[in-house]
């Protein structure tokens, strides 16, 4: 791109270029009317069109001045001298397209991408806004960006009604570091400042306005910003180096091993007759495969795992939902709660622990025991919309 000195030789030469035409112009008319009027009308001629010139040139002159205020007043408030008039600063932003995953939930949703590769989710775009022309050429890379908005954190209301008042955590507890907290923008918390996520997918096919995608990290209903072709040889960077906390064994975030019980496959077979139509999944064997991958990961929430049959119940009034327990920063939400005069954990309860995991709107109950061995139990339809889980 051209910096701001080439643009207004650009603006310079054209209205030189307006000016000589004009003049020609009117030589050229002066010179084959000449024979047919006479001086005074000729003169009337000559000042209506250098009239019309000199407001052409006046109007150009005002829209170049229009830019240069517009310019100057969004540097003004990026410069040090009033840095403190950011937060009353936005830009024209909207989704152009939004998520529909196999996941209904935060719960269950991987941490992060790729980690479970039959997580399937299809991106349709906004047919008011985006031309089907503006996705030609994607499919020829085998993955893809995705910047979206974090659209079920729980403070996300207040963020949209009073941006200046918001605040966020500036330290969040990490599974790999069993609870120790690190400052948020180290980590990849959904609770930022600016609540916008990153991920990347594998991009499986292109059909009109809708992306199909693989190995991905989203919940349903995602609102999407933005996409971007993946691109190896610059945004694989060789040699790069993370903290020692991110190289801790796998196995503190896997589980032993997953299996199902003998009453799994016909509760399948039951919930298929209804959803299996709309279902991102082939088969009912495909999708058993899929919650495999799921669970192959510990998504329990810190505070399940070191309490792992002895289930969380607040006895005050600040309840928490279900998906707030079961969710990676559930530990961060139990503290607000009890500190916030919400109640106290009730500890009597020590019987086994039914875990639910929804996909594609299903309730996926399950247990673990305390060798990390998941048992898939059945699949069913919600007992209430899973909607209110989030």
């Amino acid at each position: 791109m051209g910096g701001p000195k080439s643009r207004w030789l650009a603006v310079a030469a054209a209205l030189a270029v307006a000016s000589l035409s004009a003049s020609a112009a009117i030589s050229l008319y002066f010179r084959k009317s000449k024979s047919n009027l006479s001086n005074e009308e000729a003169a009337k001629k000559i000042q209506q069109l250098e009239t019309s010139l000199k407001n052409a040139l006046k109007k150009c002159a005002a829209e170049r001045q229009g830019r240069i205020r517009a310019q100057k007043a969004l540097r003004e408030p990026l410069s040090g001298s009033n840095a403190e008039k950011l937060e009353s600063i936005s830009y024209p932003m909207a989704p152009i397209a939004v998520v529909h995953s196999c996941f209904s939930t935060r719960n269950g949703t991987p941490r992060q991408p790729l980690l479970v590769p039959l997580a399937r989710a299809t991106l349709v775009f906004d047919s008011t806004r985006i031309p089907q022309a503006s996705l030609e050429g994607l499919e020829g890379y085998s993955h893809c960006w995705i910047l979206y908005v974090f659209h079920l954190n729980t403070n996300l209301d207040k963020l949209r009604k009073r941006p200046s008042h918001s605040t966020f955590k500036a330290k969040v507890r990490v599974p790999r570091l069993e609870g120790e907290k690190v400052g948020v923008f180290a980590t990849r918390s959904p609770h930022r400042a600016c609540p916008i996520g990153l991920t990347v997918a594998k991009v499986e096919a292109v059909h009109g306005r809708t992306v199909h995608l693989s190995g991905v990290d989203l919940v349903d209903g995602s609102p999407v910003l933005d996409i971007k072709p993946y691109l190896p040889y610059c945004d694989s960077v060789q040699g790069a180096k993370t903290p020692d906390w991110l190289k801790v064994d796998e196995n503190l975030l896997g589980v032993a091993s997953v299996n199902f019980s003998d009453d799994f496959p016909s509760s399948l077979a039951d919930c298929w007759l209804l959803v299996g139509e709309k279902s991102l999944y082939s088969s009912p064997e495909e999708y058993r495969d899929l919650i495999k991958q799921v669970l192959s990961w510990d998504i329990r929430s810190l505070a399940q795992r070191n309490r792992p049959h002895q289930p969380i119940v607040y006895t005050g009034s600040e309840n928490l939902t279900e998906d707030a327990l079961t969710s990676e920063n559930c530990q961060e939400e139990e503290e607000e709660a009890i500190e916030n005069g919400g109640g106290e954990l009730d500890s009597s309860l020590t019987s086994s622990v039914l875990y639910h995991l929804f996909l594609e709107g299903l309730d996926v109950s399950y247990r673990i025991d305390s060798n990390a061995d998941v048992l898939v139990e059945k699949v069913s339809l919600p007992s209430v919309s899973f909607t209110s889980y989030g």
